[in-house]
């Protein structure tokens, strides 16, 4: 969650996210690229840990409970990144810019989920490996027309912005590979009960990442399959490795699924019980998500209107955005250096902590209060 939010305020307040793409290699920086590789891990792992969650809520709940549960949980998701999420990110009251992004997509996984766990676990589990492992076969499948099915197949695997009318709907996040994801995720729950011997998992946990890893490094080696765009030597080595690490996002291939998910994996196994301060701190912000993504994003909005005025701009070229914000030509000549973006991150996340932890200790102590599970 913190790491989230760094890629949200560079996109609001780094000069050069109006110019180029970060992990554009002809014109990107070492430190840049990796201040945007480094938050391909959040999605994946949101995704996946849904999935190990909704089967650890199931622990106290008929199968159809936690069925009932997963749509109803899915569908307020769906209405809420459309609604409340999308204006927090374009303050346009028009609403004619969607996107279907990672809540979306998480919301619409968990109406699928809500089917797939009355399958056998390991029916269950082969469909998610499958999903995740083949659906780089159709990469080059494209549906461009602006209709139903153009719309329905940007919905499951390819990345296009629809139209209809003056509405445009940005179609970013898909449900392949993504509900396969959470399948594995589901699958993986069974590691974290009770009875399940912590010394095991760790074991378990640590072989699946370091093989991920393994098996990443050998399919993006032979630069056949696994990844939309093979990698190409550039001028020096340093650049080549970035190159080797450019895996792609929309919709997430293989190799960018193996080194995501085995990194989250490796560090499940290496920081169980780890408890101290740090920890402590960390942890308020993950016991309430959606409570702390509604905010930031809000945050970083109006911080970006303030930044707007103190930069010689309009406060009102802060709203009413028709596209995302970086894909406005306006903006081009607006924003801070890498070292200020890095800075308005670490503020944004201090102010968060009391506010979170706050929301967090009202939880606590009215979980009589149902709606509160789904903020």
């Amino acid at each position: 969650m913190i790491i989230m939010a760094l890629d949200h305020v560079r996109d609001y307040f780094h000069a050069d996210a109006f110019l180029y793409d970060p992990l554009d290699l002809s014109k990107t920086t070492l430190i840049l690229y990796f201040t945007r590789w480094v938050t391909h891990f959040c999605a994946p792992i949101f995704v996946l840990l849904a999935g190990t969650s909704a089967f650890l809520s199931g622990q106290r709940k008929t199968k159809k409970q936690l069925s009932f549960f997963l749509v109803t949980r899915g569908i307020w998701l769906m209405i809420l990144e459309e609604t409340v999420v999308n204006f927090e990110w374009f303050f346009n009251f028009h609403f004619n810019f969607f996107i279907l992004g990672v809540i979306w997509v998480l919301g619409l996984c968990m109406i699928l989920l809500a089917g797939l766990i009355f399958l056998p676990k390991r029916l269950l589990l082969i469909f998610g490996l499958v999903m995740v492992a083949a659906h780089n076969l159709l990469d080059k499948t494209v549906v461009p027309d602006h209709n139903a099915l153009g719309f329905l197949w940007g919905a499951l695997h390819q990345q296009k912005i629809f139209q209809i009318g003056h509405i445009h709907i940005a179609e970013f996040y898909h449900v392949i590979p993504w509900v396969g994801v959470m399948a594995l995720g589901y699958c993986l729950g069974e590691l974290f009960t009770k009875d399940f011997d912590p010394a095991k998992r760790k074991r378990i946990l640590l072989r699946i990442g370091i093989s991920s890893w393994l098996l990443f490094i050998i399919i993006r080696t032979i630069n056949v399959y696994g990844n939309p765009y093979p990698w190409t030597p550039q001028e020096t080595p340093v650049f080549t490795l970035l190159s080797f690490l450019n895996v792609h996002k929309y919709p997430p291939s293989l190799d960018y699924l193996l080194v995501t998910e085995g990194f989250a994996m490796i560090f499940l196994s290496l920081t169980e019980n780890v408890s101290n301060r740090l920890t402590r701190v960390i942890s308020v912000y993950g016991r309430v998500p959606m409570f702390y993504y509604l905010c930031h994003l809000i945050l970083i909005h109006l911080g970006a209107m303030l930044a707007a005025v103190l930069t010689g701009y309009k406060w009102s070229d802060m709203v009413s955005f028709d596209d995302w914000i970086t894909e406005m030509p306006r903006f081009r000549g607006y924003g801070f250096p890498l070292g200020t973006v890095y800075l308005i991150w670490i503020v944004l996340v201090i102010i968060l902590y009391p506010i979170c932890k706050k929301y967090d200790r009202y939880k606590s102590l009215h979980k009589e209060k149902w709606w509160l599970s789904y903020l």
